[in-house]
């Protein structure tokens, strides 16, 4: 997501992946040993089907290619760089109103929670969409492990800041490091999801590995990547896109077709691959999941 001019739209015409040939390709966890971290992802099974997408998967090249990441640079070819980002060690800090802060090693972590796969679709607020594979966990068990106290109403996540191996840190014209956050009651949802794998393989540090989330509901900015911090706090954070440009992205960020960007239409969407425009969706098709979370909160800015 771009602040001032880039929309990024150069992306070759190809065809999307058909949903059922891409959910029959298997092997994919050869070569993950050579990563260091094959223990990291289980042994890849059929996805979860409370979660049907609605369309075909995107072809995993396209998806692993075309990503943000404005702490290795502001283009869309983010590739090669992230590369050097190093996925282990890797710890997240735990703290603020929880009933013990502490550290965890993510593959202690991982060995607390049961992973699944879950295909959900993903909405960027600049108006491209995907849809792919996570491999993961309920952020809910996430909640259980840290125990937050009965005083803490909102989870916010805090990113890496690795200056040798993310250039982009050196920008001035962003205010770092990357903070995002959820109501409580947002994080407990179902569809609220922590990522650690994508097409059958551990989350390439471009689109955000080791550890990410996925929130498929709201535009893609809230979907915090490459995760170190986890805090639970009484109060609002300011989030790193709603402090440069409260006007344009806020807290919430709901995907809603009817309230445009105020540089943009909301209306369509383009999907990565074959360049399709399709319609977009309230909540991004999946209200039934979380359109009774704001019921209280509709006096809000709720889309965007």
């Amino acid at each position: 997501m771009h602040i001032a001019r880039r929309r990024g739209w150069e992306i070759p015409e190809s065809r999307v992946t058909p949903e059922a040939a891409m959910l029959n390709r298997r092997g994919l966890m050869a070569g993950v040993g050579a990563l260091s971290i094959a223990g990291a992802l289980p042994a890849r099974a059929e996805p979860n089907p409370k979660f049907v997408p609605g369309r075909g998967l995107t072809e995993e090249k396209y998806a692993t290619s075309y990503n943000n990441y404005y702490e290795f640079n502001d283009s869309k070819n983010v590739v090669d760089q992230a590369q050097a980002l190093k996925q282990r060690p890797w710890t997240i800090a735990l703290g603020g109103l929880i009933k013990t802060p502490r550290t965890i090693d993510i593959d202690d972590l991982l060995k607390q929670v049961q992973s699944e796969e879950r295909i959900y679709r993903h909405r960027c607020v600049e108006t491209w969409a995907m849809t792919v594979p996570w491999m993961g966990f309920s952020l809910a068990q996430l909640l259980k492990i840290a125990e937050p106290l009965g005083s803490a109403k909102y989870v916010v996540f805090e990113t890496v800041q690795d200056k040798v191996a993310m250039p982009g840190l050196g920008s001035p014209f962003y205010t770092w490091p990357y903070v995002e956050g959820l109501a409580i009651d947002e994080a407990a949802n179902d569809l609220a999801f922590m990522v650690t794998g994508l097409y059958g393989k551990p989350v390439p540090p471009q689109n955000g590995g080791p550890l990410r989330i996925a929130l498929p509901w709201k535009y893609g900015f809230k979907s915090a990547k490459s995760i170190v911090k986890i805090t639970f706090a009484e109060k609002r954070p300011v989030t790193f896109w709603e402090g440069l440009q409260s006007r344009e992205y806020g807290f919430w960020a709901n995907v809603n077709p009817d309230v445009p960007h105020p540089r943009w239409s909301q209306a369509h969407e383009r999907l990565l691959g074959s360049n399709e425009s399709v319609p977009t969706q309230i909540y991004n098709g999946y209200a039934e999941f979380v359109a009774g979370l704001h019921e209280g909160r509709k006096s809000e800015k709720l889309f965007m």
